[in-house]
């Protein structure tokens, strides 16, 4: 169905959300990343179109070659990080806003479509304080029928700015991980956990009681990522911005730690981004 002009401007627009002084734009069209978060004036997220902070759905991180198996049956994902697919499909899916939202409070989804083989639908909310921003995925099957379970993952991508431009300091990761997953030459997991390393990372960490990252701009911010799932990429190699990513799974999970999605046990992931203040 082609879209009149008032029903594609909608889609095209951002949507803000606002308390007191914290602003967090969203854009449904640019597969529903958060285009900015700001706090008291100060943007926390790396601007531009890949940036932001973004859902990575139906799969986190590498799928190694791009494959993976449901049973008996093998998938071919379309190679976007040669060798690997990487983050899934939602970023670059056109969502659309549910009704019911307030001036703090917005949920969003979009239904699971080719590349993806499988029928569902996402769902992404968000909810808005003036010292936090609680984030909600759900991945679910659409009709009963059996076979139609899948693996699926979960999670967030934000690219955090490194350095809020107000000549402050860069700012400083701290976490206590249970453990590292060992990073082959391939940049998927091993299979192996070893002790953690020290950074830079481009790297996934087990957190068995949860994810729990805090990042400091002395002076300026302090926010915390937290999570209730134990998985979390930590990526800070770029000299503009670290990432601190949590999810449902592990980088290549849909094969070495497959969560099924069911009709009666969809995928739910949550995440809170929470800061404090200090100048």
């Amino acid at each position: 169905m082609t879209e009149t002009p008032r029903a594609a401007d909608a889609l095209s627009s951002p949507v803000r959300l606002t308390a007191g002084d914290v602003e967090l734009t969203i854009r449904p069209q640019a597969g529903c990343r958060i285009g900015g978060l700001r706090v008291g004036g100060r943007e926390l997220l790396r601007q531009g179109d890949k940036y932001g902070a973004f859902p990575m759905v139906p799969w986190c991180g590498r799928t190694a070659l791009g494959r993976f198996r449901n049973g008996a049956v093998t998938h071919q994902l379309p190679i976007n990080s040669a060798p690997h697919a990487i983050h899934g499909t939602g970023r670059d899916t056109v969502w659309r806003q549910a009704p019911g939202g307030t001036e703090r409070t917005a949920a969003f989804t979009y239904d699971l479509a080719d590349p993806w083989p499988y029928p569902g639908r996402v769902t992404q909310t968000f909810e808005l304080t003036e010292d936090s921003l609680t984030l909600g995925m759900a991945v679910e099957t659409v009709t009963d029928v059996p076979g139609d379970s899948f693996p699926a993952q979960a999670g967030w991508h934000p690219w955090f700015n490194r350095n809020l431009g107000d000549g402050g300091a860069n700012v400083t990761v701290a976490f206590d991980a249970a453990w590292q997953e060992e990073r082959g030459d391939d940049h998927l997991p091993t299979g192996k956990r070893i002790d953690p390393l020290p950074g830079p990372w481009d790297d996934c960490f087990g957190m068995p009681d949860g994810v729990d990252v805090t990042l400091t701009w002395p002076g300026e911010l302090r926010l915390r990522v937290t999570s209730p799932s134990p998985w979390v990429v930590v990526y800070d190699e770029q000299d503009a911005a670290v990432c601190v990513e949590p999810q449902s799974g592990p980088p290549n999970g849909l094969n070495t730690a497959p969560r099924m999605v069911t009709p009666i046990n969809p995928l739910e992931m949550a995440a809170t981004f929470a800061w404090e203040r200090l100048g």
